[in-house]
């Protein structure tokens, strides 16, 4: 069972900073049509001050720093049991190339079902940039099957 002790545990800062190539790969690697993504002349004809970051992007922010493996590790979740059960995004404002975003979560919860046999890890998230502006709110449940 994961101990219930990581419930209001805060991981450590995990920083990204947003560049053009990067979104572009991303955007492609996604399937992403809309030119505003990866050409920015797109992106300032839509308002943007350079590319944005596609709506998913800010995931990649805990996976890039390692924050990640280092919780499934402290929780012992081995990876051959581990599902991502649920994520979602509240956006406040977009992250664009030259921005530097940085994501701050903690865990909110951790309860199972069936017994046991399913254990729920519940992580929420604020992303800001470098201006300290909230850019996006994340909630990540991590599901464990035993």
């Amino acid at each position: 069972m994961i101990d219930r002790k990581w419930i209001g545990h805060a991981l450590p800062a995990s920083v990204l900073p947003i560049e053009r190539s990067r979104l572009q790969f991303f955007a492609k690697a996604i399937g992403e049509t809309d030119p505003v993504y990866t050409d920015a002349a797109a992106a300032h004809d839509a308002g943007y001050p350079d590319l944005p970051a596609p709506p998913t992007f800010l995931f990649a922010a805990e996976l890039d720093s390692g924050v990640l493996d280092r919780l499934l590790a402290d929780l012992q979740i081995p990876i051959a049991r581990l599902l991502h059960g649920e994520q979602s995004f509240s956006f406040h404002r977009p992250a664009c190339v030259g921005d530097t975003v940085t994501v701050r979560s903690t865990i909110d919860d951790i309860y199972d079902k069936k017994n046991g046999a399913l254990e729920f890890v519940v992580k929420t998230a604020r992303a800001t940039n470098q201006r300290d502006e909230l850019v996006a709110e994340l909630r990540t449940v991590i599901v464990c099957r035993n």
